[in-house]
């Protein structure tokens, strides 16, 4: 039990590591508003983008799209997003991510 418990404890700390690594500084709470007004017109249901939730990534996937593709993003929307409402948005993702703590699409 004692082991169990150390490795449940190991599992939730590396997981708030992870959050912190791509999206430190962000307001999850006004990422999903941006999120909803920057992104969701592409990446909703039977649109171009196809569709794109928190819970379409885990947050390791989030974080490696950040940091090796998100150059690659087509169109004009990331030239368009300040640094911080982009910090908000990646926040909102990792904190809704599939292996998140709270996993959630952008209702």
């Amino acid at each position: 039990m004692k082991l169990r418990m150390i490795g449940l404890l190991g599992l939730a700390l590396t997981a708030g590591a992870t959050l912190a690594l791509g999206a430190e500084g962000g307001n999850a709470r006004k990422g999903k508003y941006l999120y909803k007004n920057s992104c969701k017109e592409c990446h909703s249901e039977g649109s171009e983008g196809g569709e794109l939730t928190p819970m379409s990534k885990t947050m390791k996937q989030w974080d490696r799209y950040f940091e090796k593709k998100a150059d690659e993003h087509p169109g004009e929307t990331f030239g368009e997003i300040s640094e911080k409402d982009m910090k908000d948005i990646i926040q909102f993702l990792y904190d809704h991510a599939k292996d998140s703590p709270s996993p959630e699409t952008c209702g």
